[in-house]
């Protein structure tokens, strides 16, 4: 099964602990995503995110600073990893978002997912002046 990586960076207009609350806490993301997510408090744990259509486990969680999550896709062999990495950056964040091992099929909505229903999502919450 052929996989793609991929990679995107954003700055978002907000403090580092809210954009981490984005990504990591359950009352958070169903604010910005309008559906309920499921977090685990104990790491590795279990997570899923629009009523299941993306689930897989929290393997690393370093507060304000680093997330990687390995998503599940079927049969799948090899693991896909996501890690998002925050930077402060003079009353921005810049997250960058590594995906690895995408299978190929899925490699377009995933990557729109990024880039629209999560981190612009999240960009359009938090940065409400």
């Amino acid at each position: 099964m052929a996989v793609k990586d991929f990679k995107t960076r954003v700055k978002i207009k907000a403090e580092i602990e809210d954009v981490y609350a984005a990504l990591t806490n359950p009352f958070t993301i169903e604010l910005w995503s309008g559906y309920p997510a499921t977090m685990p408090a104990q790491i590795p744990g279990e997570f899923e995110m629009w009523e299941g259509d993306i689930s897989g486990r929290i393997l690393e969680l370093e507060p304000e600073n680093k997330i990687v999550q390995e998503w599940y896709f079927g049969e799948q062999e090899a693991t896909s990893l996501a890690t998002i990495k925050l930077f402060p950056q003079g009353g921005k964040v810049q997250v960058e978002v590594t995906h690895t091992n995408i299978p190929e099929e899925a490699y377009d909505d995933i990557a729109e997912g990024w880039e629209k229903f999560i981190l612009g999502a999240i960009q359009e919450f938090l940065e409400i002046d």
